[in-house]
């Protein structure tokens, strides 16, 4: 959304610019008004303005100390100057500000128009300049390692992606060069001397020991290595194909023990690891990983320099839990951002996982009902309410314990719930918005003879300008602006038709500093000077 502001100490001339031209035919969606070089830099600090339009001659600041201040902290924002003075020094130095034109008083309004129109054409220009394939091709590049060690953390805590999605993006991030059909696990995990490293000896070591398994493993391997939330080391790695036929697990095991010994040579610390083979890439990454994770918590403990494969850890599995439910994005994080079709899904893939398991296993429907009342009751407190208000009777059952006994049940429960989550918090925010629509048409009424700028509402209202506007807007279809001129014309018509001021009277009685900008904007709503409407029907 295009922004102007049109600055000049005369009134006359920013109502005239900012009321009269048809802005929104060249795609300015807002014009702001100032009547000074700080109140300028105000609302500059608080909007993002595109262009600004300045007189130079105004008291206090001028148009070029102006222009000045906002190439220093607004380089992208465009100005346009305008004097009354034919004097080159001043063509000069807004030149030297980097101004994009220097039109002179009086200006036509089909100059000022053409003129606008060209400085968008040119931000628009430099915007896409920005988006460039080559410039952001450039960027992509320089974020390439952080991006494939995101895209790996996700999906070592089983996030789910399409295999077409997943596909595109191994593309993306040059990870497709060698199919990713079967992988082996690599967890390294630094010991206690490395521990009593500080923060930047530690991220180097970490560094090196990334680059001493590249240059063990990656002659036969494709490596894909991030670090986790553990402070474990990750490598995931693929056989590249023209060492696949010679691949074997004695080899990776002893390069792996290569390591170990590497790493207490050069580095002077411990390093224990963990490894596994011929997983299902993608299908198994999370699952090796969890229980690579397991396996250090339950075969190495708090021992240093072990190694350990996961083959060998026999450990009882135990009844199993519902992945499902604790993979990321959370139910409860969801909830927060209200991503109303993502709960969906997820309350989906909950309920199909559960079907999967054990019949008739209550510890696991006991373990989604906590879950899921847990995220609920933490949205509605948030929202400021009580659970027990927005679930009624039901919330009785909650009290009493498990309340359902199938998982038919706790679904339906699940996603009646929901519904009437979203229901309340869809209406408070519509409720919220009404009542600010309404505070906001009281407020212009009461003081349309007097401040009613963007400012001064949203002052009265404690909220940031910028909400103000793009609430309105999204609310009424049309701009604040809009409004404030038509209960102007409003008022002006009824004064005409019942009073007998005089028209500058009126005009100034509805903030017109100038009876030429009244009359001015009277006529292009009304086809008629305000003197020809008192004429007319009074």
């Amino acid at each position: 959304m295009t922004q102007l502001l049109i600055v000049d100490d005369e009134a006359h001339v920013v109502d005239r610019f900012s009321t009269t031209i048809d802005w929104k035919a060249i795609g300015v969606e807002q014009v702001f008004k100032a009547y000074s070089g700080l109140e300028a830099l105000t609302f500059l600090r608080q909007f993002s303005i595109d262009i600004v339009i300045t007189d130079i001659k105004m008291p206090g600041m001028s148009g070029l100390q102006l222009i000045a201040e906002i190439r220093r902290l607004w380089p992208k924002t465009k100005c346009i100057l305008l004097s009354g003075y034919s004097d080159f020094n001043y063509a000069k130095e807004a030149i030297l500000y980097q101004t994009e034109d220097y039109l002179l008083k009086p200006v036509k309004e089909e100059d000022l128009l053409a003129t606008v129109e060209r400085v968008l054409a040119k931000l628009e220009l430099e915007w896409e300049e920005v988006i460039s394939n080559q410039r952001l091709t450039y960027t992509f590049k320089e974020n390439l390692p952080l991006l494939r060690t995101n895209l790996l953390l996700e999906l070592l805590q089983g996030r789910r992606l399409e295999t077409a999605a997943l596909h595109d993006k191994m593309k993306m991030l040059e990870l497709s060069d060698h199919e990713w059909q079967s992988f082996s696990l690599m967890v390294v995990r630094l010991d206690e001397l490395f521990l009593q490293s500080d923060h930047q000896d530690l991220s180097w070591k970490e560094y090196a020991i990334g680059n001493m398994v590249e240059e063990l493993f990656g002659g036969r391997y494709v490596i894909w290595y991030a670090k986790d939330a553990h402070d474990y080391l990750v490598f995931a790695m693929t056989a590249k194909r023209k060492a696949a036929e010679d691949n074997d697990t004695v080899w990776f095991e002893r390069t792996a023990a290569a390591l170990q010994t590497a790493v207490g040579t050069y580095l002077k610390g411990k390093i224990s690891v963990m490894v596994c083979h011929d997983g299902r890439f993608p299908y198994d990454l999370a699952t090796l990983y969890s229980r690579s994770i397991g396996a250090f918590r339950k075969r190495i403990g708090s021992e240093q320099g072990l190694f350990m494969r996961l083959e060998d850890d026999r450990s009882e599995e135990g009844i199993g839990s519902l992945k499902s439910l604790y993979e990321p994005p959370l139910l409860i994080h969801l909830l927060e951002a209200a991503r109303w079709r993502d709960i969906d899904e997820k309350l989906r893939m909950i309920f199909d996982d559960m079907e999967d398991m054990e019949p008739g296993s209550q510890e696991h429907l006991l373990e989604i009902y906590f879950t899921i009342a847990s995220a609920y009751s933490y949205i509605a407190h948030k929202n400021g309410r009580h659970l027990s208000e927005l679930l009624g009777a039901e919330y009785g059952k909650m009290t009493e314990g498990l309340p359902f006994r199938s998982v038919n049940q706790l679904r339906e429960w699940s996603l009646r719930t929901l519904h009437r989550i979203r229901e309340d918090m869809d209406r408070e925010t519509k409720d919220s918005r009404t009542s600010l629509i309404q505070e906001i048409h009281a407020f212009i009424e009461q003081n349309v003879q007097q401040d009613v700028s963007l400012q001064s509402i949203a002052g009265h209202v404690y909220l940031h300008p910028v909400y103000v506007s793009k609430v309105y807007k999204l609310e009424t279809g049309e701009n604040l602006s809009e409004y404030v001129q038509r209960v102007r014309m409003d008022q002006a018509e009824y004064l005409l038709k019942h009073s007998t001021d005089k028209i500058f009277e009126i005009a100034a009685s509805l903030g017109y500093q100038r009876p030429h900008s009244f009359n001015y904007a009277f006529k292009k709503k009304f086809g008629m000077t305000p003197q020809e409407y008192r004429d007319r029907f009074s």
